[in-house]
């Protein structure tokens, strides 16, 4: 799966980012756009580091997920 296809992917859980607080969406959309940002580096940049990206979007899944449970 390409990276374009990944975040498209993830922007179309509506029903997900509906359930959540809006700053959930606000976080994802930042995190993607540094995604596609950052892949038109052939590098990792400073502001762009694809491993800090993953391993922040591996935390949003996590804090989302902690959200959703809480939830009656």
């Amino acid at each position: 799966m390409s990276l374009s296809e990944f975040c498209q992917t993830w922007r179309s859980q509506k029903t997900l980012l509906t359930a959540l607080p809006e700053r959930y969406g606000q976080v994802m959309e930042d995190l993607l756009g540094r995604m596609e940002a950052g892949s038109l580096f052939t590098e990792e940049s400073c502001s762009f580091s694809q491993d800090d990206l993953q391993a922040n979007l591996s935390i949003w899944l996590d804090k989302a997920s902690q959200t959703l449970e809480r939830q009656p």
